[in-house]
Formats: structure tokens, sequence, C-alpha cells
């Protein structure tokens, strides 16, 4: 008899429990990236009291990276917390609403580029048979319905000088030091 009314496939059931998993490991793998993002923070500031500018520069690097990170965890929680809400949605991906869509695409985009959180993956491999391989693939290249923020936090250029130079501007305001770009390239 239950059998017969069940709600959800037991495929979904899986990403459900593989989402809930990735859900409870997101405070855990928040962590690691603010102590680096403090850590790198120091050393930019360290090296911008010695003179080394091309040195903190090039440190920034790493600050950006760190700054994105929690912010895309955040972006990847409210992602879980939707797919969980509306999971038998899941069962008819043809059906399903653009939020969910949308979720469903952050979560594939975000599983190649979240180390620790492991279950993404599969999960990406479950949504993929559901929602077919066009999907799929746009999903995984970051493009279509996948949100531009989740893409660049996860996969900017944090290369761009000039952006570097912004954030090494803020940090030596920050620490009251007083420096001139105009003799790096």
């Amino acid at each position: 008899m239950g059998f017969f009314n069940r709600k959800t496939s037991k495929q979904t059931s899986r990403v459900k429990k593989l989402i809930k998993l990735a859900l409870s490991r997101l405070s855990i793998a928040r962590r690691p990236h603010l102590a680096r993002k403090s850590i790198s923070l120091s050393d930019v500031g360290q090296l911008l009291m010695l003179g080394h500018f091309g040195r903190a520069i090039q440190r920034v690097e790493q600050v950006i990276e760190e700054d994105n990170m929690p912010l895309a965890l955040d972006i990847i929680e409210l992602y879980c917390k939707r797919l969980i809400e509306h999971v038998a949605k899941l069962d008819k991906p043809k059906e399903s609403s653009d939020d969910i869509r949308e979720a469903v695409a952050g979560i594939m985009f975000a599983a190649r580029w979240c180390g620790d959180l492991p279950e993404l993956l599969v999960a990406r491999d479950l949504l993929a048979d559901k929602f077919g391989s066009d999907f799929t693939t746009n999903a995984k290249e970051g493009t279509g319905i996948v949100d531009p923020m989740l893409v660049w936090k996860l996969s900017g250029n944090k290369t761009h000088m000039e952006l570097k130079k912004k954030v090494t501007k803020d940090i030596a305001i920050e620490n009251n030091i007083w420096m001139d770009f105009s003799e790096l390239q």
C-alpha cells in the first residue's frame, strides 16, 4: 500500500538526503576560507608595510578568492534549502518552476568547484538523469539559468588588475599605509 502512495521516487529521495548532508557540511566548509582570508589579509598588510607592492598585489588574489567563496557557499545554501522544500517537484522536471530549475543548475555548477562538498557531485549525476543532457551541459558550463553571481564568485577572474588594485588599496587604508600605484603596471 505504501509503495503506491509514495510522493517521491527513490532517486529523488536520495538527492534529498545528499542535499541535506551537503547543507550540514556547509558551515564546516566556510571555516577554512574565513581563516585563510584572515591570514591572507594579514600577509598583504605586512607586505605593504615592507614596501613590497608587487608581491602584495599577487597575494591579493588569495584574499579575493577567499572572500568570494563564503558568499558562493551562501548562495549554494539557499539553493539546497529551496530543493529540500520542493523536493517533490524534482520528479517532474519539465513542470518545475524557474526557481527550482535555477537551484538545480546552481547545484550542478557548484559541484565542480566545491571539493569540500562531495555530495554535490553525486547529486549532480542524479539530477542530470532527471533534467536531461542539454540542461546539464548548460549548468556545468555556468550558462543559461545559472545565477551569474554564483558563476563569478566561483570561477570569476581574480587576476583582473583593477580589482586587485582596489582590494589592495582598501587593505592599505585599513592598515594606515600610504601607497602609490603609479609605479605598478
